[in-house]
């Protein structure tokens, strides 16, 4: 039991050590230092996604024909015979009326839903500050505390998307062709002795032929795409130094927007108080970290009270990251109604303006 507790002294006194070396050499009193970290560096990258596959349309066009007229023989020439004049017989002739063809039918491209996944952001790591043990015997807040150098997985999303699953084709059709028939005669036997001559007789028949048979046309229809933005590391950041700054940055300041009831989404005039009151506070001390901190009145419940609070300091943090600035010096902390500046806890009645004193979103420079 002994040793354990020398142990436990040994590992604590360590720490104290450790702590106490780590700390800003020759530091000024009345002076504020915040430790500064080199951020990891990012670049966005525009990467294409296809959304439908490129495939082609098909149009058809049906058979042309052109109607004409024939002059045809109906009655042969022949000779009459005084004598025996001559013999005759009808025959059937059978011709091609309307000319056979082809019609086409479109069977349409068929598309499949799918999907891709991309990553947008990596997975990265950072140094983050402890708790101070349970056990430590210091009134100094910053001894008995470790550094842990925690991990985040990467972030991904799935973009719908349509793939060809079988192209267009043409199925084609037989039209049959048409047929006539017209009747003529012909001499079985001439005429014999004396020859007199018959000439022959004429008729018109109307013929519908093909012109230009059934065709397709093509168009293609080009793929679509739709860009991702993701981020890529080029540079990993890590501990620097400790920095000098003005002691009101590391104590909660107000930030003073608005914030619509139940909305946890920034104004126009939101932005403007982001832009002039903390974009100036982060470009003036790079490297530290800044902790944006939401909070709510009593009213409504715990849990949901927690939620809009995590919303509205997720809000400022994403419109940062969107103006430049790198998420690893952000941190979002909603903390709903667990932190009331006065007595307007439940079941207290308060008026209006004490609640509104409640509900406000902070900032500070943090390790």
């Amino acid at each position: 039991m002994k040793k354990i507790i020398l142990g436990v002294f040994l590992l604590s006194f360590t720490q104290i050590i450790r702590a106490q070396q780590d700390l800003p050499q020759n530091p000024e009193p009345g002076k504020c230092y915040v430790r500064c970290t080199t951020p990891d560096v990012y670049e966005n990258k525009i990467v294409k996604v296809q959304i439908t596959p490129e495939f082609k349309k098909l149009k058809t066009f049906p058979a042309t024909y052109e109607t004409i007229k024939e002059r045809i023989i109906i009655k042969e020439a022949s000779k009459k015979l005084k004598v025996i004049p001559a013999k005759y017989k009808t025959e059937t002739v059978t011709f091609v009326k309307k000319q056979g063809a082809s019609s086409l039918k479109i069977i349409p491209a068929k598309l499949e839903t799918a999907s891709e996944t991309v990553e947008i952001k990596p997975a990265y790591a950072q140094w983050e500050l402890g708790a101070p043990a349970p056990d430590c015997e210091s009134s100094n807040p910053d001894d008995c505390r470790y550094w842990c150098y925690k991990g985040y997985p990467a972030e991904f999303t799935t973009i719908p998307k349509q793939i060809l699953g079988v192209d267009a084709t043409t199925q084609s059709s037989p039209i049959s062709e048409q047929t006539g028939t017209y009747t003529k005669r012909v001499v079985v036997e001439p005429a014999k002795v004396i020859e007199e001559e018959i000439p022959a007789e004429y008729g018109t028949i109307t013929k519908t032929v093909l012109v230009k048979d059934a065709y397709t046309e093509e168009v293609i229809v080009p793929a679509t795409y739709e860009e991702v933005t993701k981020e890529v590391l080029t540079q990993k950041g890590g501990l620097t130094t400790w920095k000098e700054v003005e002691c009101s940055l590391i104590e909660y300041s107000a930030l003073p927007i608005n914030w619509n009831l139940g909305s946890a989404t920034l104004t126009s005039q939101a932005k403007n108080i982001i832009d002039t009151r903390l974009m100036p506070v982060l470009a003036n001390n790079p490297g530290a970290k800044m902790e944006i901190a939401s909070h709510t009145d009593s009213r409504g419940s715990r849990t949901n009270n927690k939620a809009l609070s995590d919303r509205r300091a997720q809000s400022v943090v994403r419109y940062l990251i969107s103006k430049g600035i790198n998420a690893s010096r952000l941190v979002a902390n909603g903390y709903g109604e667990t932190r009331l500046k006065n007595r307007c806890a439940d079941g207290v009645t308060c008026t209006e303006r004490e609640h509104a004193s409640n509900r406000r979103t902070e900032f500070r420079l943090i390790q």
